[in-house]
């Protein structure tokens, strides 16, 4: 993959990151300094201070890294990581901590915040490094919505799975499984929480999403990205329907009304989509950041919106022994539940989710 660093003039912990990891990079087949940065596949942008510089990238094909160092370790690693990740614009942030010997940590979109400890030799340790990375750079979001206009009033009012898809948010937010997400209509101007939405398909009001089968066979309705969870407006607009998706064109088909325009559909509608496909079973899937002790899980910190992680969620619910009653754990980010009905998931929820997801 072509390689570009950019930003600001390294410190000494960057200065010793990059001399770690480029040699790995390379070795397995990175190529650095491409004609522009535009042309690169990978950027990792090295940035300094609160108000970091960002490499606006025109293409979701483009993967960021912001790279930051601190020599004092913050009170709360995941809430200064996540602050400078979102000021970046970036896909993950590596933040190094503390010196002389860095304590290094990948902070995610998503919430997450996992560090890559120490090794016995910095060949050995950056190779993780490097293990980590990857797979995340290799990842395809498939976030992207494509509205056809075919879904008359009449259905839409008459499908009744969008009221119980609204109660059950309302009983996610009763039950404090509905976490704000970091505010970033306030760490961010008006121009960058733009391209932030564009670029990652985030905007929340709350973590989470919650989908159930359409009474029309072969669709699905999900829960909108960037509006409250708790409380869900209308159907066919905070509620959406999906009719299918293209991996191709990168794209969720969603149905659309004559009289509502329906908001952007989840990041997760991929994943759900895939589950749906795989398990006639399954009826219904709520996503929370929460965890749950002893599930399986996935065993790599995939973004969310991905084709990869979508893939690696139906590979472990494929496993256990009832894929339609399956809680699933995504590393460093939460757990997702399926089940028949949303009724048959809250009742085996209820009082056994951790609120909050333990680094792995």
């Amino acid at each position: 993959m072509d390689t570009v660093v950019v930003g600001e003039r390294p410190g000494s912990l960057q200065r010793w990151f990059l001399r770690g990891l480029k040699p790995v990079m390379v070795a397995r087949g990175c190529r650095f300094d491409p004609p522009s940065p535009d042309a690169a596949g990978l950027v990792l942008n090295l940035i300094t201070g609160p108000r970091p510089r960002s490499f606006r990238r025109q293409s979701k094909a483009v993967f960021v890294v912001a790279i930051a160092e601190t020599s004092e370790p913050p009170s709360n690693i995941l809430k200064t990581g996540y602050l400078l990740l979102a000021r970046a614009i970036a896909n993950v942030l590596v933040f190094l901590v503390g010196a002389p010997t860095p304590r290094v940590y990948f902070i995610t979109l998503e919430g997450g915040c996992y560090e890559i400890a120490p090794d016995t030799s910095d060949e050995a340790f950056f190779e993780r490094v490097f293990a980590e990375l990857a797979p995340l750079v290799n990842s395809t979001l498939i976030i992207d919505n494509e509205v056809v206009d075919d879904l008359p009033d009449a259905e839409r009012l008459a499908d009744t799975i969008p009221s119980q898809i609204r109660a059950a948010g309302a009983r996610l937010d009763r039950m404090g499984l509905l976490p704000s997400p970091f505010p970033l209509d306030e760490l961010l101007p008006p121009d960058d929480l733009r391209h932030v939405r564009l670029m990652f398909g985030i905007g929340g009001v709350s973590y989470g999403n919650v989908s159930a089968r359409s009474t029309n066979p072969g669709q699905f309705w999900i829960t909108a990205t960037g509006v409250d969870k708790g409380h869900l407006g209308e159907a066919g607009r905070d509620i959406v329907l999906v009719r299918g998706y293209d991996l191709e064109r990168r794209v969720v088909i969603l149905r659309g009304s004559p009289t509502v325009r329906p908001r952007h559909a989840s990041v997760d509608t991929i994943e759900h989509a895939l589950i749906y496909q795989e398990h006639a079973g399954v009826g219904a899937i709520v996503h929370v950041h929460s965890w749950m002790a002893g599930v399986p899980a996935t065993r790599i910190n995939y973004p969310c919106g991905t084709y990869q992680l979508a893939c690696a969620v139906s590979e472990v619910v494929r496993r256990v022994p009832d894929p339609t009653r399956a809680v699933v754990g995504l590393i460093n980010h939460g757990v997702t539940v399926t089940g028949p009905n949303l009724e048959d998931i809250f009742e085996r929820i209820d009082g056994k989710l951790l609120p909050t997801v333990p680094p792995m």
